[in-house]
């Protein structure tokens, strides 16, 4: 077909309505393959490219919405790839107006086709609640038919929950999905089910030390591959070497794990996805910080920064700066580390992802937190707990649990401190002033029991002096009420039997109205 044919003018024109058809099947199968480049090529006759709308003068609106829609997919594939300024934007705006199209028409699987692609560009912004619903609102229209669009819906919608820590309900998902993606013939599409299934499985099994986990997750990857090499899709098989060589650093086995992220790594500059380097420079930028190399990883980690900056990409910016300043705080530049922490925080939550912002701020308590005021650990653990409020992820919520620790121990040393300064203890739940003259460590022992030891029994003290009451007992030991009783619930519900009856608060009498 000679792809320079000129821009028709009428409407009616039946043959202009199946060339039109016709280049934009070739474009769709062009991407599928992740052959953006050449996909962009096809629709020459009709656009100049990104950031340019395409022609549609005197198009039949069925002929302008698949344009609009191949050429937004588009926009948002390769403005991710080179990390263009802008190009989410111009997706969901070309995007959006096939949809409104379809739509009218009563093209109810394409109006979907093109409600998923908005989705992606709202996933990539890192706008996970707008690709939410609007997952759920393809769902409404697909109903439950076996059809490409409700897989792919629910293939994009188990990637968001995951994405927002909700591991769980993206598990749910999966496991209900996956008998309906084996009555599927879409290589790259079940190829796309395993890889990003076999990376929740792969989190999970990490998180809460599931081999079984770990176990099925190879299994999905190399699934994942069998079906990218059906479908010819080697942007998505650098994806799956990538996502195993991770797997491979984090149970400690190095060089089988770079040699699988060089190798995609290698893959994406070959493919010139600028984005796809930088994801696979952050990936081993964090298995150098597993392997105990900082230097190494913050040189990586700043690079993928660099690259992410004005691409658009928010979330995996947020990842991206939380491992350089992970890196840079075990390099002891500390403020350095702080400032680069801080702007994944904000970024996280001006872009719709909390959760990746409250994963910043655990960070900055894990890595930071003997460099930091004490109110400056608690502001931290504030917004970590706030941001984090919904994550379902064993691990993260273990993170926490800590940093609480943390920031407990470093107001407990804050008062016991001023106390010792003033030579007075009132109103104080009184601290040993050292540790028994018969104290000794015998083989067995483990500082973390008796760390939590010598806390419950703080915190004992601190409840039976102040009747129960954990404000009260809060206000002794010289922490928020909000803190002790997260580590009440957490390490020592043993104690809640001390506490007194938690009292219902009233129903605002404005909220319910």
């Amino acid at each position: 077909m000679d792809l320079k044919m000129s821009v028709f003018k009428t409407e009616t024109d039946t043959p202009i309505l199946e060339n039109v058809l016709l280049l934009c099947d070739m474009a769709k199968g062009l991407e599928e393959a992740g052959e953006f480049e050449l996909a962009e090529e096809a629709l020459r006759p009709f656009w100049r490219g990104l950031t340019n709308r395409p022609n549609t003068d005197g198009m039949a609106e069925r002929a302008k919405s698949e344009l609009l829609l191949r050429c937004g997919t588009l926009t948002g594939w390769i403005g991710s790839a080179r990390q263009i300024p802008g190009a989410q934007e111009i997706a969901k705006d070309l995007v959006s107006e096939s949809a409104s199209i379809f739509a009218a028409l009563g093209m109810a699987e394409k109006e979907a086709e093109a409600r998923i692609d908005l989705a992606i560009c709202y996933w990539r912004e890192g706008a996970l609640d707008e690709a939410r619903v609007t997952l759920r609102h393809v769902l409404d229209i697909v109903g439950n038919t076996q059809s490409e669009q409700r897989l792919r819906a629910l293939l994009n919608s188990a990637i968001v929950e995951k994405d927002a820590i909700r591991d769980q309900e993206s598990l749910r998902i999966y496991r209900q999905a996956a008998p309906q993606f084996e009555l599927s013939s879409n290589h790259a599409l079940r190829g796309k089910f395993h890889n990003s299934y076999a990376t929740l499985l792969k989190s999970l099994g990490l998180a809460e030390a599931r081999e079984e986990f770990i176990d099925e997750a190879l299994i999905e990857f190399a699934a994942a591959g069998f079906h990218f090499e059906q479908a010819g899709h080697h942007r998505f098989q650098a994806r799956v070497e990538n996502n195993v060589g991770y797997l491979f650093a984090s149970v400690g086995k190095f060089p089988e794990a770079q040699e699988h992220l060089d190798r995609a790594r290698r893959l994406f500059v070959r493919l010139r996805d600028h984005g796809a380097v930088a994801y696979a420079d952050d990936s081993r930028a964090q298995a150098f910080l597993l392997e105990g190399k900082p230097e190494e990883a913050e040189r990586i980690a700043r690079g993928a920064v660099k690259a992410l900056k004005d691409g658009g990409e928010q979330m995996m910016l947020v990842e991206a700066l939380t491992t350089h300043g992970t890196a840079l705080a075990r390099l002891e530049r500390f403020q350095l580390a702080k400032n680069t922490l801080d702007q994944a925080v904000e970024i996280a939550q001006n872009a719709g992802n909390p959760d990746r912002g409250g994963i910043a701020a655990v960070t900055a308590i894990e890595e930071l937190s003997y460099h930091l005021s004490v109110a400056a650990l608690q502001q931290y653990y504030s917004t970590a707990e706030s941001l984090l409020s919904q994550s379902q992820n064993r691990s993260i919520r273990t993170r926490l649990g800590e940093c609480a620790r943390r920031v407990l121990a470093a107001e407990f040393e804050s008062v016991k401190g001023s106390q010792e300064s003033s030579g007075s203890v009132e109103g104080r739940v009184a601290v040993p002033s050292a540790m028994p003259q018969d104290f000794s460590i015998s083989p067995g022992f483990s500082l973390d029991a008796e760390v939590l030891r010598y806390e419950g029994s703080l915190i004992r003290k601190a409840l039976e002096d102040s009747g129960g009451s954990v404000t009260r007992a809060a206000r002794l030991l010289g922490v928020t009420h909000q803190g002790l009783a997260f580590i009440l619930n957490g390490r020592h519900s043993d104690l809640l039997s001390i506490r007194t009856p938690v009292k219902k608060r009233r129903r605002s009498i404005i909220r319910s109205h």
